[in-house]
């Protein structure tokens, strides 16, 4: 994966975990700053990128849906079913990534959408199973090995995650 893709993933996934509720808005666009690092260019990807941290929530939301749909990448309203999905994905791919332990994943995903969410269903099954491994015959490290396996299944749903445009010139060539 090139580094624009990468940018453009997690662009995506923090516009999500955003949505629902998961990060704050100053997330976003730090994002939006990586992107744009990354070589993603687009005019609406800047005005994203040049809010500070005390105007970001109040201006993303006028701010992320053009931004996302100027690179191809989607905007989910908050409260959006598909949104919760994308954000439990995006959550996963920071588990498999190293920056949320199995335990600490299952517990946001379960505290977060319980076990109303059929896509996080095996999840919230496997968060209540840590609860009670004292009195079990499974260890944490069998219960991790399940939650990673699920992890790994959901990220794989997706046949193309995001798929960004390539850098636009921001402005036409100067004689």
């Amino acid at each position: 994966m090139n580094p624009t893709e990468a940018a453009a993933i997690a662009l995506q996934d923090r516009a999500a975990l955003w949505s629902a509720g998961e990060i704050r808005a100053p997330d976003v666009v730090a994002a939006a700053c990586d992107a744009l690092v990354a070589g993603l260019d687009t005019p609406g990807l800047r005005m994203l990128a040049a809010c500070t941290r005390s105007e970001a929530d109040y201006d993303i939301h006028d701010l992320l849906p053009p931004a996302l749909a100027e690179l191809g990448l989607t905007f989910y309203a908050p409260g959006d079913e598909a949104g919760r999905e994308a954000a439990a994905r995006a959550l996963a791919r920071r588990m498999l990534a190293g920056e949320l332990t199995p335990r600490e994943f299952t517990f946001r995903l379960h505290r977060r959408y319980g076990h109303g969410l059929p896509l996080t269903e095996r999840l919230a099954l496997l968060d209540d199973e840590y609860d009670i491994l004292e009195y079990g015959d499974r260890t944490v490290e069998q219960v991790d090995a399940e939650v990673t396996a699920e992890a790994r299944r959901l990220v794989s749903n997706l046949a193309d995650p995001v798929d960004p445009v390539g850098p636009v010139d921001p402005a036409p060539a100067r004689d």
